[in-house]
């Protein structure tokens, strides 16, 4: 066995293999749940999910939202935006480890930084100009690789190419919303 950036390199050939051969095998269904706790605060529930329509048990997850006191809030937890940040970060680790391992770079040390301003007036309402979300997010890689450097900038502009977050916060993405009156 193979292990490049703590990912089994036979699983991950398999893996990539196995989507190609059977699409509907690399088909995912992911859930979660949001319930509004009172205030800014929030907790969201994510546990099974479907793999190709059958449903694959796991642990739940909860994760606590809220504002800042600045914004009303009790700092429970990270607000929206920042978590928008950490999902991010998220996606792009599992990408660069992926794609690193796929090209049999080893990985030292990864980290990234992320910043995103938000104008309030949007999100109040008070201002048809200004966005409610963020107009840019600027982020920042580091990394320590066995690579060169044009290696490393081929893997990031792969890892740009396929990250699903990274494509969510670049393209748009269709939310269908539906309101049901309880």
């Amino acid at each position: 066995m193979t292990v490049v950036n703590g990912l089994d390199t036979d699983e991950l050939e398999n893996l990539i293999e196995a989507a190609a051969e059977d699409p509907d095998s690399a088909s995912f269904t992911f859930r979660a749940e949001t319930e509004w706790t009172g205030g800014f605060a929030s907790e969201t529930h994510i546990s099974d999910f479907e793999q190709d329509g059958t449903t694959v048990e796991s642990p739940e997850f909860t994760i606590t939202g809220d504002e800042p006191e600045a914004l009303l809030g009790e700092r429970a937890g990270p607000n929206a935006v920042e978590h928008l940040l950490a999902a991010i970060g998220s996606c792009l680790a599992v990408t660069y480890a992926g794609h690193a391992a796929a090209h049999g770079i080893q990985i030292e040390d990864l980290s990234f930084e992320f910043e995103g301003d938000v104008d309030l007036r949007g999100f109040l309402g008070l201002s048809d100009e200004v966005r409610p979300g963020y107009d840019e997010i600027r982020a920042t890689t580091h990394i320590d690789a066995d690579a060169s450097e044009a290696e490393l900038q081929e893997l990031h502009d792969e890892v740009t190419a396929t990250s699903p977050l990274y494509d969510n916060v670049t393209n748009e993405v269709a939310l269908d919303f539906d309101l049901q009156f309880e």
